[in-house]
């Protein structure tokens, strides 16, 4: 019990330098931008038809605090967003950030977590069901189906999808709610009409994720199957599902658990598209719009911290998995 409480600590210290270190990171980047946020907003109000002058630029970069050094910006950055979680002002839009992004963030994580859950939940027996079958057209067949969803980009599955529902039924299933529901606060009905559209871009997301996760669990298991301790196992005369389940699957499942992660971020890289073409109103879309844009590197900023620490701590939750489902974990941790 003490040996896993020291790997839990060491995890989760490790967790929080990994955090502190993209935080750098993150401010750095948003630092490089060719002119400061007071110059940027300042242009953008140029834009608009106001007169701007360096007298203007200088007075707004002493409230923004811009005139202090590199680390004591960074650490009052730190310090507002790991004690009070806040992330200031978006530097164009002038509104609070953790407003903008108070539902928007957790919509786009549940979309991402709900195409992660739902490639796992399809991938996972399949997979294990698949690599054990010595049948060519269920081989073939999954060859295809996996083939395809690498194949197929999630943009074009979208506009698929879309045209056809509209040629069928004539709505084009875009947005993440319907016109009366979209300004409505949150009730039992408003999150039925969520569920009701939220299916699509969950459904294109875990496309390719599905398809991915196939590959590599088959992989896997195939690699497993054809192991020493399997068929030494299968010579005591353990057979069928229990020999499957309780020696290959099981250790082809670490793997699979330590790369959820990576799916993750590899899902939510994929989100910013699919937002831009079913139209969605999330972080997704907040983050193609302020990078490709309005150059709103602090809301920007925001974002991806956001989804780094998710996907830090999702990976410590699946260490901490691993560790409890194979000892051997722990202690090449500890030594």
């Amino acid at each position: 019990m003490a040996q896993f409480a020291q790997f839990a600590l060491t995890r989760a210290f490790l967790a929080l330098v990994t955090l502190l270190t993209v935080s750098l990171i993150v401010f750095t980047l948003m630092e490089l931008v060719p002119g400061t946020c007071a110059e940027r907003y300042l242009a953008f109000k140029n834009t608009q038809g106001s007169q701007i002058t360096i007298a203007d630029i200088v007075a707004e970069e002493k409230r923004l605090g811009l005139d202090r050094p590199f680390p004591e910006r960074w650490a009052k950055w730190v310090y507002n967003v790991f004690v009070h979680g806040e992330f200031g002002d978006s530097c164009i839009l002038r509104l609070n950030i953790n407003q903008l992004l108070a539902d928007k963030f957790w919509i786009s994580l549940g979309i991402c977590m709900a195409a992660l859950i739902l490639s796992y939940a399809i991938a996972v027996p399949v997979g294990i069901v698949t690599a054990s079958s010595t049948s060519a057209v269920t081989n073939n067949s999954l060859r295809f189906v996996s083939y395809l969803g690498l194949a197929l980009p999630n943009f074009l599955l979208a506009l698929i999808i879309m045209l056809i529902s509209t040629v069928l039924f004539g709505d084009s299933l875009t947005g993440l709610f319907s016109k009366a529901y979209r300004d409505a606060a949150w009730s039992w009905a408003k999150f039925g009409d969520f569920l009701s559209r939220a299916w699509l871009p969950v459904f294109i997301l875990g496309w390719s994720a599905t398809a991915f996760a196939l590959q590599t669990v088959r992989a896997l298991m195939l690699d497993e199957i054809g192991k020493l301790y399997v068929t030494a196992a299968a010579a005591r005369g353990v057979s069928g599902s229990k020999l499957l389940w309780r020696y290959p699957a099981k250790h082809s499942l670490g793997p699979v658990v330590n790369s959820l992660g990576f799916d993750l971020n590899r899902i939510f890289n994929e989100l910013p598209i699919v937002a831009l073409i079913l139209t969605l109103t999330e972080s997704g879309a907040l983050l193609f719009e302020s990078l490709a844009r309005s150059n709103d590197q602090q809301l920007a900023g925001a974002i991806i911290f956001l989804l780094t620490a998710s996907i830090v701590a999702l990976n410590f939750f699946t260490d901490i998995l691993l560790a409890v489902i194979d000892p051997r974990v722990r202690r090449g941790m500890m030594g």
